[in-house]
């Protein structure tokens, strides 16, 4: 299928085959493939952010193979002059339940409607970008106005097509939409006196001027957690931290090392693993107060299988699996993905039975950050939830947002006036408290004679095993 550009229309025709990252000669189509195996491996590498683990080919090709959520995927190419130019990854839900996806005080508020009337909070919705990580749109260099907004237009002839009227472009960052203008900036997405279309199409613009012209709407979504590591060891960043947390850190550590038979290890092959990392995720996912996506046994396996042992600067993705054990038994897991010099800690498990006394969420976390720093990573990723903990580990809150609209005017209003204050609710639930933790800067070894005095107050009579501890924060 493609959409073509030209006169202000989009025609769609049949097509096959694919292209490679090139120039802007030529006319401009849009071109839908059903499936990442279509798309040559040199064109996803060249056009995918190099450190984002999340963002390689394998995570999307164990998406497909899985059933985490979406019924469908699909991908638009941006084609100009015969070259792609830009990838544009969908995910297509044909019933999404809204319930699922809200906090918690709005769950309770559509109880009844879950009770009685189930169907009407099932929502088909095309999401836009990735499902599981920060949203980009694959491109090598700014899209002209005619190109952004060709491609805006092919997304909801899609969706169309797809008879789903909700489109979401899912957790891309602010300058991602509003580049090359300021958030909220005239002509930015959201902005009230945005102009429109640029003089020239052929001038460079934002996603989100080509999403505001076309009805779009933006509400900030759930940040994601990164720390920067600028640190030569795991000691070094530990003492970095500021002395609340680094007294919490130390005694956390401790009380890991003093449960009876736990050990932490990293796992390289971990796809035997799969069926009791199922179970820990499962007690996970079941004390979760958002489920878009909930992994399986078919992700897991085909990530284990595909990823390789030739991550770093250069290279392909590698998959570790930073593992607690009690004796024989797992008992809490963190699987961490690399590629380039990113680090994500993509997803937890956890044996609630044990995790408060044995400190497994902050074991699993220290571990993973440890092997990221000692594999030369710049900086480690986790996930949208337990925002406290994982400030105070030094993580920054990296923000980011939802850009919506529905086909139909009338359900598109009620969007725009229903969702945003609902969202917004359960944004300041979930980083309820996390203003209190401090983050801790990355920073160079400073010479001996400079460091500042120890902080003697982790190891003072009556304080040494006293930490503030989230029993079970995931």
């Amino acid at each position: 299928m493609r959409y073509e550009g030209g006169g202000g229309s989009v025609r769609r025709t049949k097509t096959g085959g694919s292209g490679r990252p090139g120039g802007r000669g030529g006319g401009a189509l849009v071109e839908v493939v059903r499936g990442v195996d279509a798309l040559p491996d040199g064109l996803w590498r060249q056009l995918a952010p190099r450190d984002d683990p999340m963002w390689t080919r394998d995570v999307f090709a164990a998406m497909e193979k899985g059933r985490i959520g979406p019924e469908g995927y699909a991908y638009l190419l941006l084609r100009r002059g015969g070259n792609v130019v830009a990838v544009l990854p969908l995910c297509l839900f044909r019933g999404l339940r809204l319930d699922d996806v809200v906090g918690p005080r709005e769950r309770r508020t559509l109880a009844p409607v879950r009770r009685w009337a189930p169907w009407l909070l099932r929502v088909p919705m095309l999401f836009c970008g990735n499902l599981l990580g920060q949203g980009h749109l694959l491109c090598a260099e700014p899209l002209s106005g005619e190109d952004a907004r060709l491609l805006v237009r092919a997304v909801k002839g899609f969706a169309r097509r797809e008879r789903i009227g909700t489109i979401v472009f899912k957790d891309f960052a602010p300058d991602a939409l509003d580049a090359p203008g300021a958030p909220n900036a005239p002509g930015a997405l959201g902005a009230p006196d945005a102009p429109g279309a640029p003089d020239s199409p052929d001038e460079p613009t934002s996603l989100g001027e080509a999403l505001a012209d076309a009805g779009f709407f933006t509400v900030r979504s759930l940040p994601d957690t990164e720390l920067t590591l600028g640190y030569g060891s795991f000691e070094e960043y530990v003492a970095a931290l500021p002395a609340k947390p680094r007294r919490n850190a130390r005694s956390k550590l401790r009380k890991s090392a003093a449960t009876p038979g736990l050990r932490t290890e990293t796992v390289a092959d971990w796809g035997p693993l799969v069926p009791a990392m199922l179970d820990l995720y499962g007690q996970v996912m079941a004390r979760a107060d958002q489920t878009l996506d909930v992994l399986d046994a078919d992700f897991l396996t085909a990530l284990a299988a595909s990823t390789t042992a030739t991550a770093g600067p250069g290279g392909g993705q590698e998959s570790r699996l930073v593992a607690c054990f009690q004796d024989d038994r797992m008992v809490a897991f963190l699987l961490c993905l690399f590629a380039g010099g990113g680090a994500v800690g993509a997803r937890i498990g956890l044996d609630y039975e044990l995790a408060h006394e044995a400190r497994l969420y902050h074991a699993v976390h220290y571990a993973a950050i440890r092997l990221a720093l000692e594999r030369g990573c710049r900086h480690i990723r986790f996930a949208q939830t337990a925002y406290v903990p994982k400030l105070e580990l030094g993580c920054a809150l990296v923000e980011q947002t939802y850009a919506l609209t529905h086909l139909r005017p009338i359900r598109r209003a009620l969007l725009r006036r229903l969702l945003p204050p609902a969202l917004a609710g359960a944004r300041a639930d979930a980083l309820a408290g996390a203003h209190e933790a401090r983050p801790a800067p990355p920073r160079e070894p400073a010479p001996e004679a400079a460091r500042a005095p120890r902080d003697t107050r982790a190891t003072r009579p009556g304080r040494e095993d006293e930490d503030e501890d989230i029993a079970c924060p995931e």
